[in-house]
């Protein structure tokens, strides 16, 4: 598991292009046949994905989160974007689509991921937050499961910014500690996400960006409001915001992101907005 301390803003306006990357992009977030994860201090928060191809994976603990199993003192969300797959759950199994999501409570021990197909493999990615109390499990079928009220079209096509919102965990949907997750699909011609922008200093936040296209590049945008920033991201790259920093994005080809949050509340509109004017 790889670690990655907090950041400080002060500090952050002063990074290079590669020290930006470093500290807050990404990469290779789906390894073939191995479980891959980022233990980020901001917020405690795991990001996380598990290919398997050719065996049976096996999510463990690692020595960084000094726990019995995984999920001891955690939570947990997925969403695959890959082929067909199995997640089982302490010995109960989940078939899992495209897009297909699920939330894992406290005080799951074993869990193993699968796919049908080696040849078109799942891609289950993931995030983990602290976790004071156990909450069931929830499998998520994103078009019969979400409550009408939790997908949401926003935008136009003249402002290229049309989308569909899609919010697979938080209250009222699927009850967890703090972990909330959800997916954004821009519209074809729509390439902007989240701007006017906005940041909530109460939680940090998380994007996966995928279906980009192989020639195509998504600029996300980060840092405080009168210092932003841009890291540069392709297919299937994750990035991590702290509170205090904006996250929005354009492209070069309309994408799709899941978005993960944990921290202080779960009031998906506690947001303290950007005026367009103050934005540097």
């Amino acid at each position: 598991m790889e670690v990655r301390p907090g950041a400080n803003p002060r500090d952050v306006k002063l990074y290079d292009t590669d020290r930006l990357r470093n500290d807050f992009l990404i990469q290779d977030v789906f390894v073939e046949d191995a479980i891959k994860t980022v233990y980020s201090q901001i917020d405690r928060i795991i990001v996380g994905a598990a290919t398997p191809v050719s065996k049976v994976l096996k999510l463990e603990a690692g020595d960084e989160l000094r726990a019995k199993y995984f999920l001891e003192r955690r939570e947990m969300g997925i969403i695959n974007i890959g082929g067909k797959g199995t997640v089982t759950v302490d010995g109960k199994a989940y078939e899992f689509e495209y897009k297909d999501g699920m939330y894992i409570g406290m005080g799951s021990k074993e869990i193993t991921f699968a796919s049908a197909d080696p040849k078109n493999p799942a891609k289950f990615y993931f995030n983990s937050a602290p976790a004071h109390k156990t909450y069931p499990t929830v499998f998520i079928n994103p078009e019969r499961d979400i409550l009408p009220e939790n997908k949401k079209e926003l935008g136009t096509l003249e402002n290229a910014n049309h989308r569909v919102i899609r919010k697979y965990i938080l209250p009222g949907q699927v009850e967890s500690c703090q972990l909330e997750m959800g997916m954004t699909a821009l519209e074809p011609g729509s390439v902007w996400n989240t701007m006017p922008c906005h940041t909530h200093d109460r939680r940090m936040e998380v994007y996966l960006y995928f279906e980009v296209p192989e020639n195509d590049v998504v600029f996300h945008y980060m840092g405080e409001p009168t210092e932003t920033r841009h890291i540069i991201m392709r297919n299937e790259e994750a990035v991590i915001s702290p509170s205090w920093s904006i996250h929005s994005a354009s492209a070069t080809h309309a994408y799709t992101f899941i978005w993960g949050m944990v921290g202080e509340n779960q009031d998906f509109d506690d947001m303290d907005d950007v005026d367009m004017k103050d934005l540097r």
